[in-house]
Order: C-alpha cells, then sequence, then structure tokens
C-alpha cells in the first residue's frame, strides 16, 4: 500500500478552498451587506471544509457555495441581527471599487447587486428571499442549483424569486445606470457648492424626491434621515463647513477624494492613509437623488485597507 502524505492531502484542499474564496466572499457581502461579517462566515466555512471528509465532496465549490449561503443565512436569522438591521438603523458597508468582495461585475444585475442602494432594499427580503434573489440575479445559478443549495423545491425558488423582485421593484425609487462622466460632473459642483455655501445651488443638484441618510459617525442608535431638497442642501451646507471642532474629532485636516464605491460615485474624506468618512451618491436624470454619509469606523474598515493599496488621483479638496 503507498502511504498517504496527509500534509500534502492538506494542502491540495487548502489551495481548492482558496481558489473559491474571492466568490465565496462577494456572495456572502451580498447576502449580509457587511465585509467583517461576510470575512467571518467564509472562515466559518473554511473550518466546516477542514472537519468534513472532503474525499466524499465530488463538487467543492457547490459544497462551499452551499455552506457559506447556509451560514449567512443562519446570521441574518439570529436575534442579534433583527436587533440590529431594524429599519433605520443599519446601512450596508462601503467597498471601494475593485475590491474582489464585490464579485463579478459583467452585466448590469450584478453591479447593481453590490450598489449600496439595493443592499438596503435587500433589508425588505426575507433571509431565503434575499439567498434566492443574489443566487440568481448575481451569480447566475439555475432554479435547479439553488433549490439544492436552499433544500426547497424548484417551484419554491422560482416563487421566492418572483415575491423578490416585485417587493424590490415596488421599492426602488430610481432606476438604471448613470454615466460615469455625468456622474462625476454632478458631484464635483455638489461639493463646490456644499464647501462654498451656495444653499440654492445644492437644491437645483438635487431630485424633487431626493433623500440624504447618516450614520452619525456611529455616535447615535437611528440614522439620520433628510427627505426635501432644501433640508437636506441646508444639513449638507452645515455638514461640509470645516470648523476646528470637527478638525479634532476628525483627528486633523481631512483631503477629499473622488472615487467610486460599490459601482456608485463618492467623496472619501482621507487623513493620511485613513478613510475617515465616506459620502455616496446614487445619481438620476442628471440630478442626485440619494447622498449617504458613513463615518462610523466600524463601517470603513476593509474600505481603508483597499484605500491603502489603491493608487488615487489628486484630491478635489486637499485640506479641508
Amino acid at each position: 500500500m503507498i502511504p498517504v502524505d496527509s500534509t500534502a492531502t492538506d494542502r491540495f484542499d487548502t489551495s481548492r478552498f482558496e481558489a473559491s474564496r474571492n466568490r465565496l466572499a462577494s456572495l456572502a457581502y451580498r447576502l449580509l451587506g457587511s465585509a467583517a461579517d461576510a470575512e467571518d462566515a467564509v472562515q466559518d466555512a473554511f473550518l466546516h471544509w477542514q472537519a468534513a471528509d472532503r474525499q466524499r465532496i465530488k463538487l467543492p465549490e457547490a459544497w462551499l457555495t452551499k455552506v457559506v449561503t447556509n451560514l449567512c443565512l443562519d446570521r441574518l436569522r439570529s436575534a442579534r441581527a433583527r436587533r440590529e438591521r431594524t429599519v433605520g438603523t443599519w446601512l450596508p458597508e462601503p467597498l471601494l471599487d475593485g475590491d474582489p468582495m464585490l464579485g463579478p461585475a459583467g452585466t448590469a444585475e450584478q453591479r447593481e447587486s453590490v450598489s449600496l442602494a439595493l443592499l438596503t432594499l435587500m433589508e425588505r427580503l426575507s433571509p431565503v428571499e434575499r439567498a434566492v434573489y443574489v443566487l440568481r440575479e448575481a451569480f447566475s445559478d439555475s432554479h435547479s442549483e439553488i433549490a439544492g443549495i436552499l433544500d426547497i423545491t424548484e417551484s419554491a425558488s422560482q416563487q421566492h424569486l418572483h415575491r423578490a423582485r416585485r417587493r424590490i421593484t415596488a421599492a426602488r425609487r430610481h432606476g438604471g445606470e448613470a454615466d460615469a462622466a455625468a456622474a462625476r460632473k454632478v458631484v464635483e459642483e455638489f461639493l463646490e457648492a456644499a464647501s462654498s455655501g451656495r444653499t440654492e445651488r445644492l437644491v437645483a443638484l438635487l431630485t424633487d424626491d431626493a433623500t440624504a441618510v447618516s450614520d452619525g459617525a456611529g455616535r447615535t442608535r437611528t440614522l439620520l434621515r433628510y427627505d426635501t431638497p432644501r433640508r437636506i442642501a441646508a444639513v449638507v451646507r452645515a455638514g461640509f463647513k470645516p470648523t476646528p471642532a470637527k478638525r479634532r474629532f476628525a483627528g486633523g485636516t481631512p483631503a477629499v477624494h473622488y472615487e467610486c464605491v460599490n459601482g456608485a460615485p463618492a467623496l472619501l474624506f482621507v487623513i493620511g492613509d485613513q478613510v475617515i468618512g465616506a459620502v455616496t451618491f446614487d445619481i438620476a436624470g442628471g440630478k442626485i437623488a440619494t447622498v449617504r454619509s458613513i463615518a462610523a469606523p466600524a463601517r470603513l474598515v476593509r474600505l481603508t485597507e483597499a484605500w491603502r493599496q489603491h493608487e488615487p488621483d489628486a484630491p478635489l479638496i486637499s485640506q479641508w
């Protein structure tokens, strides 16, 4: 009998897992909306992989997809998740474009599936509806494959997808992808108007039904929301006005960079190599439909890590 080199086998099995890691992470991120939780789910899947009888696993990628999906569903169903993700208290974690966790981006559906707008809308879905929607829209899995992953029938998978699409369509306020150059121009005009205190210009840049939301830099238990162009303009004007107190709170004088986050235009506030705030925008019809301000440090960890590997253009404002 030829002896089995268990060390070599473990290395081979680990390499098989690592070959799927980015795909698994992008799946978990779409399901959870949190890079930190997605990383935890993938690491838990690795522990399951190590403990499994891997010789009996004929299709490792399918097996791992099922494990990660169900680990994510367990998280979404947990009491802690229900507390943390109540309506009005939760925003997805932003990721810099190019982050492998954003996963496939070859189709409009795949790109939309990681937009902050859609990740927020998916909170309206049940965990199973969310899983079916992500597996079908972002990863093009068949209903037969989805049924196997979720231990449901193909008919049930089709019904969950129908309900998910209907709920998202009903809640979606704006659709379509904005032209990148036009979007950047609108955001640069927004920054110029905000930093110079031109309230009327800010109002003109917003859609009539524009909304703004902020996580309050993690200092509030609920999100801050503003729902009229004039109110948004007043809040933005006050928020973008630098003061000694704001600089002390930020820990210095940030530069302001234009970037793309989750496929959408964004302004990043950066001190040294640390992202201290991200303001993202949804553009519709050449105007700004949604403004999201994310400054809670826990939501900016992975964005900062990606920023440190990034070669940015010159800042729009070098010292805010």
